[in-house]
């Protein structure tokens, strides 16, 4: 499929904009933001947004959709994150296959349970947005720390979900392995069942292991050797695809960032005429 960015991106923010305009590294194919972060910033922060959007193609990545949430769908929200889309010229627009909310916002995604009657819940819920936003969306596969009850796999959910939504995927490759590591399967078995022909982008991103075992998807330490094996193992099977470096805390100068997006374009380069062995 024709993806609407290309090479390697990266997560925006405000302590890197500076750098990232003065040195507009050419490494970076794209950049990331979450539409709720910036909706009716304007003043110099407007303007520096702007300036980098002019330089580097935008993407969309929402924290506040609460898709599995049985709150309704927050409609004035959606309004916003639409003119934000329509304004700022987005190309993809994806969120998360959680819940984060009911009667309030819970700051956290949770975990949906693996059941038929919740892929049909979903599933309306996401044709409902691509609906009204006029665009595909795509979901991603969340990083989780206890299992519900449920007769579905976390892969087997996927997939029928975003079959029955007719919506896009976003894959990440870290929450793969957190969830592989702390619920005990296989991460290559599920990475070959990923609905690869439905892929939008993909993210990589650091985790933090704590002491009894449990990892954690902090997003705020380098990315371990283990994920870049898996990311690897992707393109091996699927070819190359755009792919985008979360970093939300500890964030290191700019430099050090572009160390890991370089890690991104060699193993894009290794396996750019790989053929799709997974899906033959």
């Amino acid at each position: 499929m024709p993806y609407q960015v290309q090479g390697a991106g990266l997560g925006l923010k405000q302590e890197l904009m500076a750098p990232l305009l003065a040195q507009q590294p050419g490494q970076i194919s794209f950049v990331e933001v979450a539409p709720e972060n910036w909706i009716h910033v304007g003043g110099a922060r407007g303007k520096t947004l702007d300036a980098v959007t002019e330089r580097y193609p935008l993407v969309c990545h929402g924290l506040s959709l609460n898709i599995g949430g049985p709150a309704p769908l927050d409609w004035d929200l959606l309004r916003e994150i639409r003119m934000f889309l329509q304004q700022r010229q987005v190309l993809v627009y994806t969120e998360h296959l959680s819940y984060c909310g009911d009667t309030g916002q819970l700051y956290d995604l949770m975990p949906i349970p693996f059941t038929e009657e919740a892929v049909h819940y979903v599933a309306d819920r996401i044709r409902q947005v691509q609906d009204y936003l006029g665009r595909q969306i795509g979901m991603e596969n969340v990083s989780t720390y206890a299992q519900l009850p449920g007769d579905l796999s976390e892969i087997e959910f996927l997939n029928a979900v975003l079959s029955e939504a007719d919506c896009g995927y976003h894959l990440d490759i870290n929450n793969i392995f957190v969830n592989a590591s702390n619920h005990g399967f296989d991460p290559l078995a599920y990475l070959e069942q990923i609905p690869a022909e439905r892929l939008l982008y993909a993210h990589i991103a650091g985790h933090e292991q704590q002491a009894d075992g449990l990892r954690i998807d902090t997003h705020g330490e380098d990315v371990l050797p283990d994920v870049w094996e898996l990311l690897a193992a992707a393109y091996a099977g699927y070819g190359t695809f755009p792919t985008l470096l979360e970093r939300d805390f500890n964030i290191p100068p700019l430099d050090t960032l572009l160390n890991e997006v370089q890690q991104i374009l060699r193993l894009q380069r290794q396996h750019a005429t790989a053929t799709a062995s997974y899906a033959a």
